[in-house]
């Protein structure tokens, strides 16, 4: 199962929802979707790179490089039906994704855009998000994200479950049978109570998923609203209009 999106747009939250469930494991933001890019490069031989070096598994590798993702893997599972892998970063990635392991879920958390970016903005990451130093780099890159998506919904029409993380903080139980359901796996209450499962959290909302849902970061742009007027110009495409 993974889970893409941008930075402080509710992925934690979503991992740590199916992390509770007894049959998916929660692990970690995994590299090895990159990793298997690079191979990819690696055996092009100086010909074309990925993603066009795709066409030259169509015809018999696809299967091979949707193994490797597994094996590579392996050392951070113990043996649950599913797991999760919370890249964000694998958005652009979602084609890859389809292609080498054609049954995995792929959920993308979405955030209001103010909100998604101002929290990426004003959080000091552990390995840093290049782009997220300047209110109109941070905002571009957020137009391109939905760009991709948008793309991802349209060549793969049902693939890919949104989650917004609004919605989940309204109606917790409703969203999170949507996100079981989506997964194939039946509901559990102790996913109602995800704060309470024992499980390593290794990102910037480990503190977060330590307590029950609340409503208190909504919204929570208001607060800078006069300083982000480059942000708000670039992203008013995508603003929801009330």
């Amino acid at each position: 199962i993974f889970i893409v999106g941008l930075p402080r747009s509710g992925s934690t939250l979503i991992e740590q929802i199916l992390a509770s469930h007894s049959m998916v494991e929660g692990t970690f933001e995994l590299p090895d979707m990159a990793r298997l890019i690079r191979s990819i490069n690696e055996e092009s031989h100086d010909q074309e790179n990925y993603p066009e070096a795709i066409a030259r598994y169509v015809k018999g590798g696809l299967d091979q490089l949707g193994q490797k993702y597994l094996d590579s893997t392996k050392k951070h599972r113990s043996g649950a039906p599913r797991f999760t892998d919370k890249m964000p970063n694998n958005f652009p990635s979602i084609g890859l994704i389809h292609a080498v392991l054609p049954k995995a879920k792929v959920i993308n958390a979405k955030r209001h855009p103010l909100d998604s970016c101002m929290g990426t903005y004003k959080q000091l990451f552990y390995k840093g998000q290049a782009f997220s130093y300047d209110l109109v780099e941070l905002g571009e890159y957020y137009l391109e994200y939905e760009r991709i998506m948008r793309h991802w919904h349209q060549v793969l029409p049902g693939r890919v479950l949104d989650v917004q993380y609004e919605d989940m903080i309204g109606d917790q139980e409703e969203q999170t049978r949507r996100l079981l359901d989506y997964c194939e796996i039946p509901f559990e209450e102790t996913c109602l109570h995800f704060y309470e499962t024992k499980r390593a959290v290794n990102t910037a909302s480990s503190e977060q998923v330590r307590q029950p849902i609340y409503s208190g970061s909504l919204n929570s742009y208001k607060r800078f609203q006069d300083n982000l007027g480059p942000l708000i110009e670039i992203l008013d495409p995508v603003i929801p209009k009330k």
